[in-house]
């Protein structure tokens, strides 16, 4: 079978020839470091992993300053971006965003690794819902360079798309708007004012969805992010805050053709039978408990939703991945293709990112697939 074949049929809750091995992103940082600076397709072949490639457009305007100009998106949105200080290890920046109905504010620091919010935009509530509701833009996809980056990949592996936003889940995007903590205290004393954020984000995701990606070479799309988590937030609240507005997001991405993943990269023991309801083809990313997860026999995982959404993940990218020998990374995907990938319907792949991983260790796992044969 091919990386695509192989991923695919895995998606499909198939046995595919072997275990299909892959990595959740390939960083800058460690491309540049230890792998002389190839991109990610480039990385992927290096070691023999099926690749997962992520296609980032407009995938929201936290989280790449640099290369996306928010501020071309509409003439009733425009993101001034004041660079504070442009160190790549201490980086901030200061946006200031205009609408016709006022402006709106927020700041982000970050370094090699990675880029956080430290000001969020959300200051007023009422107001600056408002705000959002009338003059947020949604941008549109280029689906020729869709096209060409999924012909590139060829059969290597699948490529990745995103519902647009800061998260692609409509309580995730809010949480980078407000922040998780204020939004957990609104759920419980505004829940009202919660639920018509969230229908503004959704309806926008709703647009970007039948607008972008209907017709777009992407073999999956991720939804969902880390706030909606139960190491974030409860089952209550996921269930009432989270739940409804995915499940409308997933049914518009099988309208227009495309699988989905859920993406939780934290607590999701809790939240098994909830993610299996809202939809979604695949659930990542099965973090263990030393990566911030819970995940700790994915054999339990595989029991209760293993025969309605193919998983991906459980890989300890740090501790294992990066830390471990040749021969514990063999005896961790050996754990994982028992429990995790019985019968098929299973990815292995890193939990989140890794920064510091040895090649060597990169090609153990790889090699260490190969030998998990069905």
């Amino acid at each position: 079978m091919t990386g695509k074949e192989r991923m695919l049929a895995a998606l499909a809750l198939e046995a595919p020839d072997r275990l299909p091995c892959t990595v959740h992103q390939w960083q800058q940082y460690h491309l540049d470091k230890y792998l002389g600076g190839i991109d990610d397709l480039a990385a992927f072949r290096r070691f023999g992993l099926d690749a997962a490639i992520a296609y980032f457009e407009a995938i929201g305007q936290f989280w790449m300053p640099e290369a996306v100009d928010v501020g071309d998106l509409s003439p009733d949105w425009r993101d001034e971006m004041t660079v504070v200080k442009d160190d790549p290890n201490d980086r901030i920046i200061h946006h200031t965003i205009s609408t016709p109905g006022g402006t709106l504010t927020y700041k982000t620091g970050g370094n090699a690794y990675t880029t956080w919010i430290t000001e969020y935009l959300i200051k007023e509530p009422e107001r600056d819902l408002d705000l959002i509701e009338r003059y947020m833009p949604v941008p549109a996809l280029d689906q020729r360079s869709i096209t060409a980056a999924y012909d590139r990949l060829g059969d290597d592996g699948i490529l990745r798309g995103f519902v647009w936003g800061d998260q692609a889940g409509s309580w995730q995007h809010a949480c980078c708007l407000y922040g998780e903590q204020e939004m957990i205290l609104a759920a419980i004393d505004d829940p009202a004012w919660v639920h018509r954020l969230l229908r503004v984000l959704t309806d926008k995701k709703l647009r970007f969805i039948e607008g972008s990606l209907d017709g777009a070479k992407f073999d999956l799309i991720e939804t969902g992010g880390g706030a909606g988590s139960s190491t974030v937030i409860s089952p209550k609240l996921h269930e009432e805050f989270c739940l409804p507005y995915d499940r409308e997001v997933h049914e518009a991405c099988h309208a227009v053709g495309h699988r989905v993943v859920y993406h939780t990269c934290g607590g999701m023991m809790p939240l098994l039978e909830l993610i299996a309801a809202n939809g979604c083809d695949a659930s990542e990313t099965l973090s263990p408990p030393s990566v911030g997860g819970d995940v700790d026999d994915p054999a339990e995982v595989k029991r209760r939703i293993g025969d309605q959404v193919c998983l991906i993940g459980g890989m300890n990218q740090f501790q294992i991945l990066t830390d471990g020998t040749p021969e514990q990374i063999r005896a961790e995907v050996r754990r994982l293709f028992e429990t995790a990938g019985q019968g098929g319907g299973y990815i292995c792949s890193t939990s989140d990112h890794f920064f510091d991983t040895p090649p060597e260790n990169l090609q153990a796992y790889a090699d260490a697939a190969r030998e998990c044969v069905y």
